[in-house]
């Protein structure tokens, strides 16, 4: 297998655009990623495109929007995890040796759409069951109650998670949310499902991220400061009886993680910078856990001791994460590839943001129960 490696990025502000469609979204941010990489859509030889809700030929539609040119496009769904498969499916392709340069694109408009949960119950089928629920914000505060009661995680652990991607959020200039809260007024916030208030919970909105993946051999006639992607894994949920009834997130992402480590060749304390999938403020610490940052229990001292907020000794979400920078959910998995690339060429658009002497980073991403990505980045 080659060497892989990332050498353009663009990617637009998320929010919500009433006057722009999908595809100006899409276009806006592969032809910033063209740019970025200094090639054009006629070097591209394939494409893999993300959209979770607007599936039908987007690859195809979003070609047409910056020049067809006869090359293969697959069109990816994969829960939230849509864009980081995509970018999976082109690293893998290039890493075969097929092509030599691959275009990944995630794109999504959501607006006030809600996530409508996993079950796809209908009819007299109800997500809020005797066994639970599959609505989002109800299994991560379950999960979040869960931690409380296991490990005496506390309600202001959590919120704290908030308040630091929050201040975070102030200097993305692509989030699509940017304001600092205190611990008051996360924990004063709208409840939505116990310990989870407002401000605990991602948006949802509009929003399109792509990226330029090359081999090693075609990156250093096209740039001087190559990202290398040294690990793209995907695993998926094991059998257990509980899954019947109780969704369980740590097993995946433990996997995930642990066969990430071994094909980097890395350790989660060579990580500089990590970008994860923080879709309710309960399921970052308790990720903290599943990437190995710490022992079983121990996501609360992290979040205490500002181990994971800019300046820390690993921070984490530090483009605001999904509570402040939003969900567009083909688009997220690709965004997170943005700020990392950004991160690991000391190219944050804000200096404030910047995660100083960035050499490893690594992006997670969760698709619902099902599903878990991370890729490891290196310079």
């Amino acid at each position: 297998m080659r060497e892989v490696c990332v050498i353009g990025v663009g990617m637009t502000r998320f929010g919500r655009f009433t006057d722009k469609t999908v595809l100006d979204l899409g276009r806006e941010a592969i032809v910033d990623a063209l740019a970025d990489a200094e090639v054009s859509i006629r070097d591209v030889q394939a494409v893999y495109a993300g959209s979770l809700y607007q599936t039908n030929m987007i690859g195809q539609y979003l070609l047409k929007q910056v020049g067809m040119t006869t090359v293969p496009v697959v069109n990816v769904v994969n829960a939230c995890a849509t864009g980081s498969t995509a970018v999976r499916e082109a690293c893998q392709a290039v890493a075969a040796g097929i092509y030599d340069v691959v275009l990944a694109v995630g794109v999504e408009q959501m607006g006030k759409m809600g996530l409508l949960g996993v079950s796809g119950a209908s009819g007299e089928t109800s997500p809020e069951g005797i066994l639970g629920t599959s609505l989002m914000p109800g299994v991560f505060a379950q999960l979040g109650v869960r931690h409380m009661h296991e490990y005496g995680t506390t309600p202001e652990q959590f919120a704290r998670v908030a308040v630091k991607n929050h201040r975070h959020s102030v200097y993305n200039p692509r989030s699509q949310y940017r304001q600092a809260f205190t611990l008051e007024e996360v924990l004063g916030a709208r409840m939505v499902c116990w310990p989870n208030t407002l401000y605990m919970c991602c948006p949802t909105g509009d929003g399109a991220a792509a990226v330029i993946i090359t081999s090693l051999e075609k990156t250093r006639q096209l740039t001087t400061k190559p990202v290398k992607v040294v690990a793209s894994v995907m695993t998926t949920p094991e059998y257990s009886p509980e899954s019947l009834d109780f969704v369980e997130i740590a097993s995946m992402t433990r996997l995930a993680a642990t066969r990430a480590y071994e094909t980097a060749g890395l350790g989660p304390k060579d990580l500089d910078v990590i970008e994860l999938h923080d879709c309710f403020a309960t399921a970052e610490l308790l990720h903290y856990e599943n990437l190995h940052l710490c022992e079983w229990g121990e996501g609360g001292r992290l979040i205490d001791e500002g181990k994971t907020a800019l300046g820390g000794e690993t921070p984490v979400n530090v483009s605001g994460g999904l509570l402040s920078k939003g969900h567009p959910i083909g688009a997220t998995g690709v965004a997170q590839i943005c700020e990392l690339v950004w991160q690991l060429r000391g190219e944050a658009p804000t200096r404030e943001r910047q995660v100083a002497d960035a050499r490893v980073a690594l992006g997670h991403v969760q698709g619902g129960f099902d599903v878990c990505t991370i890729h490891i980045l290196t310079v």
